[in-house]
C-alpha cells in the first residue's frame, strides 16, 4: 500500500484528487485540484475554496478523473405549448 502523503507529494500540481484526513470525531474528504505542496502540508482547491491540509493528518489519497461534462440545459416549452 502506498503512503498517501507520498502520493500527494509526487503528484503534479493541478491534478484532481481526493484527500481524506482525520478531524475531531472522524474523517473528512477534500475533493478538488492540488494547488500547492510543502514538506508539511498540501493545498486542495475544492468547490468551497482552498483547503490547507497537514500531511501528518492525511489518512488516504487517490487520483480521480475529471468531472463529467455539463449537461445541456433544458429548453423552455414554447408559450403556445398546449397545457393540460
Amino acid at each position: 500500500m502506498t503512503d498517501p502523503a507520498a502520493l500527494i507529494v509526487s503528484t503534479p500540481l493541478g491534478t484532481r484528487m481526493t484527500v481524506r484526513r482525520r478531524i475531531d470525531g472522524g474523517f473528512t474528504d477534500a475533493l478538488g485540484y492540488l494547488r500547492g505542496i510543502t514538506e508539511t502540508e498540501c493545498v486542495v482547491e475544492t468547490r468551497r475554496g482552498l483547503i490547507t491540509i497537514l500531511l501528518s493528518e492525511v489518512t488516504a489519497a487517490r487520483l480521480v478523473p475529471p468531472p463529467p461534462a455539463s449537461r445541456t440545459p433544458r429548453l423552455e416549452p414554447p408559450t403556445d405549448w398546449p397545457h393540460k
